[in-house]
């Protein structure tokens, strides 16, 4: 038996009607390209094929390599499956390598954001993104309470965010400390024309959010002047006591412009 390292973030799923329920938010056509983070023990991966699709898993931990080539030896074979044994964070330039895909997987969390990122700001992004992340991320994420944040607006920049269900701790071996969350990005865009833009977007932001007791003007003014601001914030007819947390993502672009 190979038992979880904690050092990977390892819980694995074992419950099949969370992983179908995962592979169906999906939307898969048959044929189609989906990458898969940390396998594990190949539940998803089953469900994943079962609908029809190619996927392409990556998998760290070199013991559990061994079981899923035996476990998926047919589907390998039959070119339904690529096992890549490597590390997810060190292979952001193969993802130009496909031409049309999607990522669903069961992640480790302590990736969340990094991983989300990675793939959000890529050249060739996925056309979807479900993944299993932490319920208390999900939640910031989405910000169904109107308080926005970095994570948040990092995501909405580019994607629309839903959770799709929530899953409680249970549905995992070893059971993590934590209850999760089924979080689907759809309508994945670029909406800078150029990098210069998307860098000016974060510095903005990042500063905005840099003391949070603070009015957003005041933290803006790392970026600019004070009178920049000012004026800037006349003409969005934004009030000059208004605190990050409460501006959307698009007054958050057009201070950026």
């Amino acid at each position: 038996m190979v038992y979880a390292k904690k050092s990977l973030g390892q819980n694995f799923l074992i419950s099949p009607r969370i992983t179908g329920a995962i592979a169906d938010a999906g939307e898969i056509t048959p044929g189609e390209t989906v990458f898969e983070i940390g396998p594990g023990k190949g539940v998803l991966t089953r469900a994943l094929i079962e609908r029809g699709a190619v996927v392409k898993a990556v998998e760290k931990d070199d013991r559990l390599i061994v079981g899923l080539r035996q476990e998926f030896e047919k589907e390998i074979a039959d070119r339904k499956l690529e096992l890549v044994h490597g590390d997810v964070m060190e292979m952001a330039n193969a993802l130009d390598l496909f031409q049309s895909y999607k990522v669903i997987a069961n992640i480790p969390y302590y990736i969340t954001g990094a991983l989300i990122r990675i793939f959000l700001t890529a050249k060739n992004k996925p056309s979807l993104l479900v993944l299993m992340v932490q319920k208390e991320v999900a939640t910031r994420i989405v910000a169904r309470d109107g308080k926005e944040s970095i994570l948040s607006l990092s995501v909405k920049a580019y994607a629309t965010p839903t959770i799709v269900m929530n899953v409680a701790r249970g549905n995992f071996f070893p059971i993590p400390n934590v209850d999760s969350a089924v979080l689907k990005l759809s309508n994945v865009k670029n909406p800078f024309p150029d990098k210069a833009v998307e860098n000016r977007f974060f510095e903005v932001v990042k500063a905005g959010f840099a003391q949070k007791r603070k009015k957003l003007i005041s933290n803006l003014e790392a970026v600019a002047e004070k009178e920049f601001w000012q004026k800037k914030f006349a003409e969005l007819d934004l009030e000059e006591n208004t605190r990050a947390e409460d501006v959307p993502l698009e007054m958050w672009i057009k201070l950026a412009a």
